[in-house]
């Protein structure tokens, strides 16, 4: 899929083309009041989930700034990947009296209370890459096609492997290749969209033996990462290459949902010895296109990355919130898909781009996305 401008010229059209809602307006106040105010008057929360990842630090700059560019004021909240500061966060908002709620949720089951507060309240809740579940009282989703995030990888794992072309098609090589499967954090959502469209990508593969997991763990519950933490990768890959691997066998592929944790495994397989003494470095996915990831991609150590431009998102969840401030509905085109155990969420939902040592530059550098010079440095300006 090809995000071009007239995608996004086409996603602020649809979006903007809203149908009205009654009821009282954002933030308690009515809706006569609420469309009338100036933007200057209006106050957007937005929790994001941590500053360890520079995605999330990306996430907030980008829709901060874009909503301050429209003349909102934004109180942004990051919670240091602490889900009692996050819940402390978006109470301090409700209170202070925002008008739409923008969250990344840190678990996306813990904010049941400050949600029926919001809700109470009659502020609108935008989940914001991640899904909230087990409430009623979420009224939109911005989001990346997740399940295409895990098939993009699944299929990341086969192109480097050569039992699959860029293009699809079938590759020269025949395997069997040693694989092992790393996925997310389970108290996110998304990690198993990501898991289980990679895992039906990779079957067939696994079914032929064409590829084989020495290690057995093949379920999400084994695989998972807590807080999607870089250590925690690495921590559990030397861990898996001391007991499945010290028969002398080498790990040839590795699936990783996202590039910390991509930077775990292969700091660990490099503690291996593999890269040196002839021994080849694995093929290892990632996600987020994150500038110390890209750069080792450029350098050939990772493999690829799963582009989710956040600049994108970020749009769309100011288009949302404009909606809402509104009073009219935000424009979705995903509502089947995302069911949070109560209701299903409407969403909108924004492609993503495999990024490949040869695709840095068309992909990530010419869209402007980064420069060459933090491509070479691994550290974003």
């Amino acid at each position: 899929m090809r995000i071009k401008l007239g995608f996004i010229a086409l996603s602020a059209t649809l979006a903007l083309g809203l149908g009205a809602c009654g009821g009282s307006g954002a933030g308690g106040g009515d809706a006569t009041t609420t469309k009338e105010a100036a933007p200057a008057d209006l106050t957007i929360g937005v929790a994001m989930p941590t500053q360890t990842s520079e995605r999330w630090i990306a996430d907030g700059k980008a829709v901060k700034e874009k909503l301050e560019g429209k003349g909102y004021k934004v109180d942004l909240q990051y919670a240091g990947d602490d889900i009692p500061t996050q819940s402390q966060q978006v109470d301090q908002m409700i209170t202070r009296g925002a008008d739409v709620l923008i969250i990344a949720a840190i678990d996306g089951t813990a904010l049941s209370s400050q949600l029926q507060a919001a809700a109470d309240a009659k502020i609108p809740v935008i989940a914001y890459d991640r899904l909230i579940r087990g409430s009623k009282n979420v009224d939109f989703y911005d989001t990346f096609d997740n399940y295409a995030v895990g098939v993009a990888q699944g299929k990341a794992l086969l192109t480097g492997l050569g039992l699959m072309t860029k293009d699809g098609s079938k590759g020269t090589a025949k395997g069997p290749f040693n694989i092992e499967l790393f996925a997310g954090s389970l108290d996110d959502n998304n990690a198993r969209y990501f898991f289980n469209g990679a895992m039906d990508t990779l079957k067939p593969y696994l079914d032929a033996k064409q590829l084989v997991v020495k290690s057995k763990q093949t379920a999400i519950e084994q695989t998972a990462t807590l807080r999607w933490a870089q250590e925690t990768a690495q921590k559990r890959m030397e861990d898996l290459l001391t007991k499945a691997y010290s028969d002398g066998t080498k790990v040839n592929g590795v699936l990783s949902p996202y590039d910390g944790i991509s930077r775990g495994i292969i700091t660990a397989v490099q503690n291996a010895g593999y890269g040196a003494k002839g021994i080849a470095r694995p093929v290892v996915t990632g996600q987020d296109a994150e500038i110390a990831s890209v750069k080792l991609i450029n350098q050939g150590v990772q493999s690829s990355t799963v582009f989710k431009d956040t600049r994108l998102l970020a749009d769309q969840a100011v288009i949302a919130a404009e909606a809402f401030l509104k009073h009219t509905t935000p424009q979705a085109n995903d509502t089947k898909t995302y069911d949070n155990g109560v209701k299903v969420v409407p969403s909108y939902l924004l492609p993503v781009k495999t990024v490949y040592k040869d695709d840095i530059k068309s992909l990530l550098i010419d869209s402007g996305y980064y420069t060459v010079q933090e491509v070479a440095s691994g550290q974003a300006g």
